[in-house]
């Protein structure tokens, strides 16, 4: 039985969530790489639109990129940081940055 044109969409999603998570450790940094490569610089041209005079066109390119920030690449990162965690130079990284901001947040509630 072949799937109508409705249900491809909702098939697609699934498939290419597979095809990310049997990527390798360093074919999932790329892929990470790719788009935040493209994300991180909209956000300092924005602020080089808006230095320029022109809020509305600046305000909109940084909407944008925050909204591309969080869609993708968040996600993105959620499908792959069980293989980045392979990584050993990730991982002790990703330890150090979790304890710190494990003793950021202690030391705030202990201030308050």
């Amino acid at each position: 039985m072949r799937a109508t044109a409705a249900n491809e969409p909702k098939q697609l999603l699934p498939r290419i969530r597979r095809a990310i998570e049997n990527l390798g450790p360093w074919q999932s940094l790329a892929l990470l790489a790719l788009p935040t490569c493209i994300v991180e610089p909209m956000k300092l041209a924005a602020v080089a639109i808006a230095g320029e005079g022109h809020w509305f066109s600046g305000t909109a390119v940084i909407i944008a990129a925050y909204a591309a920030s969080l869609l993708l690449v968040e996600r993105l990162f959620v499908i792959v940081k069980p293989k980045l965690l392979k990584l050993h130079w990730f991982a002790r990284l990703w330890c150090w940055l979790v304890v710190a901001r494990c003793r950021m947040t202690r030391s705030f509630r202990s201030a308050r």
